[in-house]
């Protein structure tokens, strides 16, 4: 009870808010977001390029959508962009509930990605400013740890929803997200979100955080190393599920099984492999990240059994641990100050390879297989590397590692 006691008092009630949001809202999420392609497939037949193209236009305008909420929520406060995306976040669910052609779908995937890139960036640089420095990597960690929780529950839940009644998952996420919304809004107004905003408001416009961040050389190598990361882990949640169900026999409940696996391997070592990357710099964990990555590409290259996909996804699954929270702690150590939102919203960039990643996975498999998809796009993964250890020379003294003894020095160099 004490050490619950200490967890609570650890965080602002804010941060606790937004944690326990994600994993709730990654629960409905993940019912409806990793069967998107499968619905796609099934229902509407439609083409591998279609349907990377489709979920590929959500990436793209999260892409370009992510830098302009985040520079927004610097000027105006996390709230209003927030709010404004959650709320139309829910709407654009129950959209795809009711939609039934390729145009809707394609203009809801973009409402979704939009949405998305407005949201989480806010809400990660919203607990960057209720947390202190030393304790932001935890914090990171946690936050990853939440969302799969949600993602352990939501396939599941997914598949038995979608198998028998299609929309349903799409109509659940869509009202668990509205109500988030209006629970968020209350929580944030009751602890007094406005009178820190107003605080740590800056009046930086976008063409103003665009020159910043054009001219910032780490952050373009960071970003292209980034998208080439991307371009594997959308394989997961695009490819994937199509080559599964082609290759198994029930090959959707396989998925479903495949994503719960991805969601508990994290929730098992995020903590252990976390406290091992702070003592060292996020840049040698993203690469040996994008080693996992790379074995986990050749094992799904070559599965042919249950045995087999369930053990490659433990490999992959490796690489996101250490990739992802170490990308957003490399994202804070960079952004000057007052610009936590626009950095965070430019990160989103990265996410290019998330609109690429569909599209290109869905072309390598109609023309040459999904083994022969899944090597090119391992070895493409690795090739990020040199992108990051470039701008690690403009940066070297921001990455260096730091004994895990002395955190505040580490997130303050």
């Amino acid at each position: 009870m004490e050490r619950l006691r200490s967890y609570f008092k650890a965080y602002h009630p804010i941060v606790h808010t937004l944690l326990l949001g994600t994993m709730l809202a990654r629960v409905a999420g993940s019912m409806s977001n990793p069967f998107i392609a499968l619905y796609l497939y099934l229902h509407m037949q439609m083409s591998p390029e279609l349907i990377g193209l489709t979920i590929g236009f959500g990436s793209l305008a999260g892409t370009l959508g992510g830098f302009i909420g985040g520079t927004l929520s610097d000027r105006f406060g996390r709230r209003k962009v927030m709010m404004f995306s959650l709320y139309t976040w829910g709407l654009v669910f129950l959209g795809f509930s009711l939609a039934n052609s390729m145009w809707v779908f394609m203009l809801l995937s973009t409402l979704n990605g939009l949405c998305k890139s407005f949201f989480e960036p806010v809400a990660q640089a919203l607990m960057g400013d209720m947390t202190p420095v030393e304790k932001r990597y935890r914090v990171f960690s946690l936050r990853y740890t939440y969302v799969n929780f949600g993602v352990a529950i939501g396939p599941l839940l997914g598949a038995y929803f979608g198998i028998s009644a299609g929309t349903v998952p799409f109509l659940i996420t869509g009202i668990v997200y509205l109500v988030y919304a209006v629970a968020l809004f209350a929580l944030l107004k009751r602890f007094g979100i406005r009178q820190l905003e107003a605080q740590q408001r800056e009046k930086v416009t976008i063409g103003q955080a665009m020159q910043v961040a054009v001219r910032d050389i780490s952050l373009r190598w960071f970003l292209i190393g980034g998208i080439l990361g991307s371009l594997a882990y959308v394989q997961f949640t695009v490819s994937l599920s199509q080559i599964v169900e082609q290759t198994v026999v029930d090959g959707v409940v396989l998925y479903s099984w495949l994503m719960t696996t991805n969601a508990v391997i994290v929730v098992l070592t995020s903590m252990w492999l976390s406290r091992w990357a702070e003592k060292r710099s996020p840049i040698q964990a993203i690469f040996i990240g994008n080693l996992f990555y790379m074995v986990g590409c050749i094992g799904f290259a070559f599965s042919q059994s249950w045995t087999m996909f369930i053990l490659s996804t433990v490999i992959f699954t490796l690489g996101e641990v250490l990739t992802f929270p170490s990308n957003n702690v490399l994202i804070d150590r960079l952004a000057p100050a007052g610009m936590r939102g626009a950095y965070y919203g430019a990160n989103s960039f990265k996410d290019f390879g998330r609109f690429l990643g569909p599209w290109l996975g869905g072309l390598l498999m109609t023309h040459f297989g999904g083994s022969v998809m899944f090597l090119i796009i391992g070895a493409v993964t690795v090739c990020g590397t040199l992108f990051y250890r470039q701008g690690l020379r403009h940066s070297a003294d921001l990455f260096a590692p730091k004994p895990a003894a002395t955190p505040s020095k580490t997130q303050s160099a």
